[in-house]
C-alpha cells in the first residue's frame, strides 16, 4: 500500500508546448515581458489606493483587491512556467500541483465574484450618486469582499479534492503547462462524468451567475444615464465612470466562458493553452492599464507620487 502511495504522488509532467521547442523560446520572452509588466503595474495601483488619501473609496479598495487577486493569480502559475520553458525539465512535484490547483482556482473564482461586487459599487455611484456614501460603507465593502474570497474558498475546497483522488493508473503527463482542474480530469482513467457534471453546475453557479448580476446593474446603468437630462458632458461622465470596469469583465469573462462552459472538448488543445495563457497573464497585465489610461483619479495620484522631482524642475525652470 505504501508502494502505491508513492507511485501516486509522483511528479507530474508538465507537457506545455513542448511539442514546439521553437515556440517555446519565443513564449519565455513574451510571458517574462508581460509577466514583470503584471508585477509593476498592480503593484502600482496596490500601492497608490494605499498611499493616496483621495483613492480611499470603495471604488478603489476594489481595484486594490482586484490588482491583488491577479498579482498572486499570476505568481502562482508564471514563476513554474517559465522555468518549464527555459529547460528540458518539465516536471511539477505532486504536493506543487495540487498547491498550484488549489490556488488557481481559489483566486479565479474569488475574481468572477468580486468582479460582480464592483459592477455593483458602479450602479450605486451612478444610479444612487447621493446615497453612494451612506451605502457603500466601509463594512459593507470589507462584507462583500470576504464573501467573495469565501466563494472562491468554497469552490476550490469542494472541486480539487475530488479532481486529485481521480484514479491516473500511472499517468503522469499533464497535457497543459499548469494543474488545471479539466487537464487532471482528463488524465484519469475512472468515469469522470459525475466530477465534470459536478464542475459543470459549479462552473454555472461561479460564472453566470456573478455575470448575470454584472449584466442586471449594467443594464440599469445605461437606462440611468439616458435618463441624464443635462448636458452630453454628463452623460460621458457616467459612461467614464463605469467604462474601464466593462472593458476589463469582457476580457475576463468571454474567453474563461468559452473555456469552462462549452458542452464537451470543443476547443482544440492548442487552443485552450492559449485562452489559458490569455487570462491568467494577458488580462492581469492589461487591468491595471485599463483602469488608469481612462482614470483621473489615479493619474494624479500617480503624478502626485512621482511629480516632486518635476514640479521642482517646473518650479526651476521659471
Amino acid at each position: 500500500m505504501e508502494r502505491d502511495n508513492d507511485s501516486y504522488q509522483q511528479a507530474f509532467i508538465l507537457l506545455g508546448f513542448s511539442d514546439r521547442p521553437g515556440l517555446e523560446i519565443i513564449l519565455f520572452a513574451f510571458i517574462l515581458v508581460f509577466y514583470i509588466l503584471t508585477l509593476v503595474g498592480n503593484t502600482a495601483i496596490i500601492l497608490l489606493s494605499i498611499i493616496d488619501s483621495r483613492l480611499h473609496t470603495p471604488m478603489y479598495f476594489f481595484l486594490g483587491n482586484l490588482s491583488f487577486l491577479d498579482l498572486c493569480f499570476t505568481t502562482s502559475i508564471v514563476p513554474q512556467f517559465l522555468w518549464n520553458l527555459w529547460g528540458p525539465e518539465k516536471t511539477i512535484t505532486y504536493h506543487g500541483c495540487v498547491a498550484q490547483l488549489y490556488i488557481y482556482m481559489v483566486l479565479g473564482s474569488t475574481e468572477c465574484v468580486l468582479l460582480a461586487v464592483m459592477s455593483y459599487d458602479r450602479y450605486v455611484a451612478v444610479c444612487r450618486p447621493l446615497h453612494y456614501t451612506v451605502v457603500m460603507h466601509s463594512r459593507l465593502c470589507l462584507q462583500l469582499v470576504t464573501v467573495s474570497w469565501c466563494c472562491g474558498f468554497l469552490n476550490s475546497f469542494v472541486m480539487c479534492p475530488q479532481t486529485m483522488q481521480l484514479s491516473r493508473c500511472g499517468r503522469r503527463k499533464v497535457d497543459h503547462f499548469l494543474c488545471e482542474m479539466p487537464a487532471l480530469i482528463a488524465m484519469s482513467c475512472d468515469d469522470t462524468m459525475l466530477v465534470e457534471a459536478f464542475a459543470f453546475t459549479l462552473g454555472v453557479a461561479l460564472l453566470l451567475l456573478p455575470l448575470s448580476l454584472i449584466l442586471i446593474s449594467y443594464g440599469m446603468i445605461a437606462a440611468a444615464v439616458l435618463r441624464i437630462k443635462s448636458s452630453a458632458a454628463g452623460r460621458q461622465k457616467a459612461f467614464n465612470t463605469c467604462s474601464s470596469h466593462m472593458v476589463v469583465v469582457s476580457l475576463f469573462y468571454s474567453t474563461i466562458i468559452y473555456m469552462y462552459m462549452q458542452p464537451g472538448n470543443v476547443a482544440s488543445q492548442d487552443q485552450g493553452k492559449f485562452l489559458t495563457l490569455f487570462y491568467c497573464l494577458v488580462t492581469p497585465t492589461l487591468n491595471p492599464f485599463i483602469y488608469t489610461l481612462r482614470n483621473k483619479d489615479v493619474k494624479g495620484a500617480m503624478w502626485k507620487v512621482l511629480g516632486k522631482d518635476r514640479s521642482l524642475l517646473g518650479a526651476g525652470g521659471h
